[in-house]
């Protein structure tokens, strides 16, 4: 019996804290302008988590729909592949923006990077 409180008490302090980083993704990512991209590492790194892009990455896959989660791209500057649709409606959005891939699929951080982080 007391196993399985302490259980609940571990799962849910995970929960809290995974929310916790996951808001804190949201709100940075929701400070990237229209039209610029940055990558899921350099979230990571501007959160204090060098190593922490894959976190970043499950934390837009669930979120909300005010965050614009489109902006966010891999290092190399392009859309990371998903078993859904996802690739061509980030590609769409971002074109809406204004922002421009070239033959590879690639978006030049020169031109289109947010230089904030």
């Amino acid at each position: 019996m007391r196993s399985r409180v302490m259980t609940t008490v571990l799962v849910r302090r995970g929960t809290g804290r995974r929310s916790a980083l996951f808001s804190r993704v949201y709100d940075l990512v929701r400070r990237i302008p229209r039209g610029r991209i940055t990558s899921y590492g350099a979230i990571a790194r501007a959160l204090g988590m060098p190593r922490g892009a894959r976190t970043v990455g499950w934390a837009l896959s669930a979120c909300p729909s005010h965050v614009p989660w489109h902006r966010v791209v891999n290092a190399q500057g392009k859309i990371s592949w998903r078993p859904s649709d996802g690739y061509v409606l980030q590609r769409t959005l971002l074109r809406r923006e204004g922002v421009r891939f070239n033959r590879t699929g690639r978006i030049d951080f020169e031109k289109f990077g947010w230089k904030a982080l």
